[in-house]
Order: C-alpha cells, then sequence, then structure tokens
C-alpha cells in the first residue's frame, strides 16, 4: 500500500492561476507498453493532467512554488524565469 499524501498548489502568476496535484508513481506495464513514471507534481488543466517535476516530500514550499513557476514561465508563456531576466539587465 502506497503512503504518497496527495499534495496541492494554486499559485498565480502573470494574471493566471495554476492548480499542480502531486500523484504517486505509476508502475510500469510492460503488457500495455506503459513506462514507470515516479512521483511528480502535475498541472492541472481542463480535466487533463500534464507532467511537470518530481514529487519531493518535505520540500521546502518556496522552492518548489519557485520551480513551478519557472516551469510555467518556460512551457506556459514560452519565456525565461522572471527572476532570471531581473538579474540579467
Amino acid at each position: 500500500m502506497s503512503t504518497h499524501k496527495v499534495e496541492q498548489r494554486r499559485l498565480s502568476h502573470r494574471g493566471r492561476e495554476f492548480h499542480f496535484v502531486s500523484y504517486d508513481a505509476q508502475i510500469a506495464n510492460e503488457r500495455r507498453g506503459v513506462e514507470a513514471v515516479p512521483p511528480m507534481w502535475y498541472l492541472m488543466n481542463e480535466g487533463k493532467r500534464r507532467p511537470v517535476l518530481p514529487h519531493v516530500p518535505g520540500q521546502e514550499l518556496n522552492e518548489l512554488d519557485g520551480a513551478l513557476l519557472r516551469w510555467v514561465d518556460e512551457q506556459v508563456f514560452g519565456t525565461k524565469p522572471l527572476l532570471l531576466q531581473r538579474h540579467r539587465k
């Protein structure tokens, strides 16, 4: 039995809200051609989930939120993270 505790983060960024949910690892199923997946954070959008980054239990929330928002900047907005842009003036 899994000991995974589902976690959720709702973050506002660039005028939009993003909902992330952690899911437990999935074991491989060779007969169905499904590969194993580690515990992951997923972006939830319109009833679908998109893998974002590995779930690390006990990770500091500031660190986690920063990593999730960097992913949003790169994958959703197609830009470099705002924090990095500020430092490159």
